[in-house]
């Protein structure tokens, strides 16, 4: 038996077929279309752009520093390099006895021990026979102390020490304080031990082979052992030096000081003396007599010592040993002139000198 086909049914078949075509159409239009959206890159704000631009820059400024810094570690290495080679040429050059000594120090301590030792007998041989001092001699300029450059030497030397008020002290107010005390409280005077010391140690340094004459001067000056007046002393009779010296320490200073009269007695020696050694402590105060007031004012002092130059006896070497005292700022000059002027030497020393 056939069956009868319904007109209808082929027609909903194709229509539904018509609509799933159209449907899925859609739907991959709308996949493409949300893909190509979700892929494309995003646009750069422009703010983060210029902070990249920033750091791209400091990326390269620390890339030209650490080229800088690579040189100059480059170079750094090529000095070094060098500076050892040198090093090792110069130790490859220097002297034996260095080597020597860096080889094998102990023997090369001992051996310098020895040679002080021998240095040491030398100098005290040298003592025994001369004038018992190391010295230095210079051709031409006589016999010079070591170190301090006083000219010892001569044929007759006169040691003049300044005995006036002023040593007592180095203060003009300590000076007036001790001018009142008795004698045996001046004696004791710092300052004035101190002279006295000078000048005994100069007289033992003496070459024994010389004359000599110890004067203090205040207001005028004498020998201090009166009776040698118009003589000379040996230096080799330890007697007369020994009282020369004594009666030095055993004299109160005291008075004015009258430079001017010191060179004048100086000038009246027969025979003169070829070196003077004078103690002082500053600019004298006194003329060839007193001064009319009780001050003397430094430019009045100045005249003064240049009064006494003009009587000191020409061609005589001046070695001056200072004692600074206040309120007289011109005497290191002046006297130091004195003694580049006669061809002697200035000594300013230390208070624990000698």
């Amino acid at each position: 038996m056939r069956r009868n086909r319904r007109p209808g049914a082929a027609l909903s078949l194709s229509f539904l077929d018509i609509m799933a075509c159209g449907f899925g159409a859609a739907t991959l239009l709308f996949l493409l279309l949300k893909h190509a959206e979700i892929t494309r890159p995003p646009e750069p704000e422009p703010a983060s752009g210029a902070e990249i631009n920033l750091l791209v820059a400091d990326i390269r400024e620390g890339e030209r520093e650490l080229a800088t810094l690579r040189n100059a570690r480059t170079a750094l290495e090529q000095e070094i390099r060098a500076a050892q080679g040198l090093a090792r040429r110069l130790l490859s050059e220097q002297p034996e006895p260095e080597r020597s000594l860096r080889a094998d120090p102990k023997q090369e301590l001992a051996s310098l021990r020895e040679e002080i030792t021998r240095l040491e007998e030398e100098v005290e041989r040298l003592r025994g026979e001369d004038s018992g001092a190391a010295v230095l001699r210079v051709a031409g300029e006589g016999r010079r102390q070591y170190l301090t450059g006083l000219r010892l030497g001569g044929a007759r030397v006169l040691i003049l020490v300044d005995a006036s008020a002023s040593m007592l002290d180095e203060t003009i107010v300590e000076i007036i304080r001790r001018r009142i005390r008795d004698d045996a409280g001046k004696l004791q005077a710092p300052k004035w031990r101190r002279a006295t010391r000078t000048a005994a140690w100069l007289v033992a340094h003496l070459p024994k082979t010389s004359d000599f004459q110890l004067y203090a001067f205040n207001t005028d000056a004498q020998p201090t052992t009166p009776d040698s007046a118009g003589r000379w002393l040996q230096v080799g009779d330890a007697t007369a030096a020994d009282t020369a010296v004594r009666q030095l320490r055993a004299k109160v200073p005291g008075g004015g000081t009258s430079l001017v009269n010191a060179f004048a007695a100086v000038r009246a020696m027969n025979p003169p003396p070829d070196n003077l050694i004078l103690i002082t402590d500053g600019l004298p105060t006194w003329g060839r007599k007193a001064p009319r007031g009780n001050t003397v004012d430094p430019s009045r002092r100045e005249q003064l010592f240049r009064e006494a130059i003009e009587v000191l006896p020409a061609g005589l070497p001046v070695n001056v040993i200072l004692f600074p005292m206040e309120g007289d700022p011109a005497a290191a000059s002046l006297f130091w002139q004195l003694g580049v002027a006669t061809g002697g030497s200035f000594l300013s020393p230390a208070r624990d000198w000698p």
